[in-house]
């Protein structure tokens, strides 16, 4: 059964979200961490210079890794302005999903990677605008899902809005596999970025020798775990769903 239907799909805001969009915004809605880590998972699982990647609801930069030239970039949103200011981009074309579910402008087994990046929580009809990833999508090529605690919250679906961490990852894999072709998907909680630990201020102007205790301490195994704790704690909380397209169909085995 579909896991949206009903009230589960409704919002607080019907209306148009074109026109909620009109007007551009160029601002980030996630913190630096939380898109740190989207980029190193972007760099982890679209490993070659030659893929040709798809941006669903885009915007004005696409966290992709700068140091990769794909060999093609395309992607969807909801405002133009947005979308002609992101240098990344090869092409774009702009669409409310929630009204408008023709088929995308691309043909069948095209990309090696489709993103979606803070912004699954607005679909109402998230398995047909997967279906048509999956069809885009080369065989074996990825669907990569991030998300957050942040969101619009008038936009968002009502099974999104109260839900917690872990019943959001739920959801989005309920998404996935209510879509015949896509492997098992995979929950991804947290991305090393492979920083070391930074002073804190208290010990910036404290004897070289304190300042290299304190690294050495939290380099230690309990350091590092203390660390993580409190990075995740001040940082915006980060959740990704990978899933590839099969080669084979699932409900053909």
């Amino acid at each position: 059964r579909r896991p949206l239907a009903g009230p589960a799909m409704t919002k607080l805001d019907p209306g148009d979200d074109r026109n909620f969009y009109a007007v551009p915004r160029m601002v980030k809605h996630v913190d630096d961490t939380f898109l740190a880590q989207v980029t190193e998972l972007y760099r982890q699982r679209i490993p070659t210079e030659e893929a040709a990647v798809f941006d669903m609801c885009s915007s004005w930069v696409s966290h992709l890794p700068s140091e990769r030239d794909y060999s093609f970039v395309a992607a969807h949103g909801m405002n133009a302005a947005e979308l002609a200011a992101n240098r990344q981009l090869d092409q774009f074309f702009v669409r409310n999903l929630n009204k408008d579910r023709s088929p995308f402008p691309h043909e069948d087994n095209t990309f090696d990677a489709v993103l979606c990046c803070v912004s699954i929580q607005y679909m109402q009809y998230p398995e047909e605008v997967l279906a048509e990833c999956l069809r885009i999508l080369k065989p074996g090529g990825c669907v990569i899902i991030t998300f957050s605690n942040r969101l619009f919250y008038q936009k968002a679906v009502a099974a999104w809005r109260d839900a917690t961490g872990y019943a959001r990852c739920q959801l989005v894999c309920s998404y996935l596999r209510n879509v015949k072709g896509y492997t098992e998907p995979e929950t991804i909680l947290e991305v090393p970025l492979g920083d070391g630990p930074l002073l804190p201020s208290a010990l910036q102007n404290a004897p070289s020798a304190l300042q290299q205790a304190y690294l050495s301490a939290m380099d230690m195994p309990v350091g590092k775990a203390i660390r993580r704790l409190a990075e995740r704690s001040a940082n915006d909380p980060f959740y990704a769903i990978v899933s590839y397209k099969s080669f084979k169909r699932i409900d053909d085995e």
